[in-house]
């Protein structure tokens, strides 16, 4: 059998992901669910999986992202990218931070965490502070950001 790469439109239903996704929820207890990880993952993917979880948390919390890099030592990419899927993913963050009670329901959504209202309450906090210097990146990252909301 020749290795395939999962992609946008076969991951869900790749036999070898449904295989792990077998295993992982025939695991019984929270040991041998470890014991599982531990056997499969290297340490630096188990501390990659860590962080990705604790920037989900400390975002659904409302810090900012550069709050969140430095209270998890996540890159700003790291943040990026996990907010990206905290808003537009498959819902996996959602659910599970929704049941440990750490993500307000989007039935309020005036509480729900959103990632286009981060960049702009960061886009206004740097104008406050440097009113006459323009940061074209900043729009840029704005712009980019409403399209893939958009979408």
């Amino acid at each position: 059998m020749t290795s395939q790469r999962l992609t946008e439109d076969s991951w869900r239903t790749s036999p070898r992901f449904r295989g792990l996704c077998a295993a992982l929820r025939s695991c019984k207890s929270e040991e041998e669910l470890s014991d599982f990880l531990r056997d499969i993952a290297t340490l630096s993917e188990l501390q990659a999986w860590s962080e990705r979880l604790e920037v989900a948390k400390q975002l659904a919390r409302g810090l900012s992202y550069r709050q969140v890099a430095a209270a998890t030592g996540a890159s700003t990419t790291t943040v990026t990218r996990v907010a990206k899927f905290l808003e537009n993913g498959e819902g996996g963050y959602r659910r599970y931070l929704q049941r440990e009670k750490v993500l307000v329901p989007a039935a309020e959504p005036e509480q729900r965490f959103s990632a286009l209202e981060e960049l702009q309450r960061r886009q206004q906090e740097r104008k406050e502070q440097h009113p006459h210097t323009e940061d074209p990146r900043t729009e840029r990252q704005a712009s980019a950001l409403r399209k893939f909301l958009d979408k």
